[in-house]
This record gives structure tokens, C-alpha cells and sequence, in this order.
């Protein structure tokens, strides 16, 4: 299955609008997520996962105490495209802050 192609700056700024809890932009998103505790922040990663492989589309992910750093970008493509969106949204789906 073909990859959707790299967004434009303009629309990664437009789409950040209908995703407030996220930062970034063309070259990558960007979202902390804070758990009650280390054990929860370790199963959130595993819900994330997959939600990620049903996707074929993996966030990079940092985990410091209770706290995940989640990073999205399309590396095949060299920035953010809809993939990146689409995992966002879900990711917003099962925290939403």
C-alpha cells in the first residue's frame, strides 16, 4: 500500500487546530503524556502499540517515570503526513488529556 505524501507546513498548522493537546510542526508532532503511575504509563505504551500496528505506523516513544514523550513523523517521507494525524487522533481517543 502506498504511503500518503508529506504535508505542507500550512496544513500540519491547520491540523494542529483540531488537535490541541499536540505541538510540533512539518517535521514532527509532539505530546507528553502523564499517567498516574510508572505501571500505568507502561501499559499505555502497550495500548498505544496497538493502536500503532493496526496502523503500520509506530510513534517514537520516551518514558520517564510516570510521564510518555510521544513523537510522530512519517520517516519515509521526511516529515508529518496523514498517518501521523490519524495516530494523533487515536492517541487523543484513548488520553484525552
Amino acid at each position: 500500500m502506498p504511503r500518503p505524501p508529506r504535508l505542507s507546513p500550512d496544513d500540519v498548522t491547520a491540523a494542529l487546530r483540531d488537535l490541541p493537546l499536540w505541538s510540533g510542526d512539518a517535521e514532527g508532532l509532539r505530546r507528553e503524556v502523564e499517567l498516574p503511575s510508572f505501571p500505568d504509563a507502561v501499559a499505555a505504551i502497550v495500548r498505544i502499540g496497538f493502536v500503532a500496528e493496526h496502523l503500520d505506523h509506530h510513534p517514537d516513544v520516551d518514558l520517564r517515570w510516570r510521564t510518555l514523550h510521544l513523537a510522530l513523523v512519517s520517516h519515509s517521507e521526511g516529515g508529518v503526513t496523514e498517518l501521523d494525524l490519524d495516530l494523533a487522533r487515536r492517541i487523543d481517543a484513548l488520553y484525552p488529556g
